[in-house]
């Protein structure tokens, strides 16, 4: 009998974030034929996460559909496991596995060009060891492109979009002629909307990428840390 695999999405109001999940848990159930994969999330959606993992057997394992490890994924499910499915295991957090072809993919999809400065978006989080995940994660994003890579996030913009002003000046500075914007998020919504509308009343043509729903980097993020749960091999943690 395999062992049953719960995704754990943080869950929105906005309805396209449930329309990704569901399409991400087709293409990881795709790739593992014979394994039970179900779709849970800790709010705002159903089902929520604890009843899916109540019923998906004695050790479950939980993979978080986040980007980078926080109060959800430090607290919240940790907690919720422990009340209602004491045996199931809780791997790392998506975003711990590399996300970057994934990024540069969906830039490109976008049109941009060599010229192009990049701005990489995420959520922003009141855990500061989440933050500095991102930050190195525009550092790669730096690094592949072989370009400059500004960070910004979208619930702490500022006051008048400062934190954004503060990017694309420095971008500009560095030779970029237009931006570019790439969205580190599993899915398009309320967040992604808000930095892209503050970016527009900054400047008028940048390239906005869409989010990483169902890459390859995703699905081979669930299936790499669900074999290392299921191996009972320590799981890799990347920083």
């Amino acid at each position: 009998m395999t062992t049953t695999l719960v995704l754990v999405a943080h869950g929105s109001r906005d309805p396209r974030f449930a329309d990704t999940a569901r399409r991400v848990r087709a293409a990881v159930a795709d790739r593992l034929p014979g394994v039970r994969v179900r779709l849970s999330y800790l709010d705002l959606n159903e089902p929520r996460v604890e009843e899916v993992l109540a019923s998906s057997g004695p050790a479950p394992v939980a993979v978080p559909l986040l980007l980078a490890a926080g109060y959800h994924s430090k607290t919240d499910l940790p907690a919720i496991i422990g009340e209602h499915c004491p045996g199931a295991r809780q791997t790392d957090v998506i975003g711990s596995r590399t996300m970057t072809s994934g990024l540069v993919q969906r830039l490109r999809e976008a049109g941009m060009s060599r010229h192009d400065g990049v701005i990489l978006c995420a959520v922003g989080s009141s855990d500061p060891t989440a933050d500095r995940h991102v930050r190195r994660r525009a550092i790669e994003l730096s690094t592949r492109l072989h370009r400059p890579v500004e960070t910004v996030f979208a619930t702490k913009l500022g006051p008048n979009q400062r934190a954004l002003h503060t990017a694309v000046r420095r971008l500009r500075a560095g030779g970029a002629r237009r931006i570019a914007l790439s969205p580190y998020f599993l899915s398009a919504g309320l967040l992604t909307e808000r930095v892209e509308c503050a970016l527009d009343t900054i400047v008028s043509d940048a390239v906005v990428a869409g989010p990483l729903g169902t890459h390859a980097d995703v699905v081979d993020a669930v299936v790499s840390l669900y074999r290392g749960a299921t191996l009972d091999t320590p799981l890799v943690h990347q920083t």
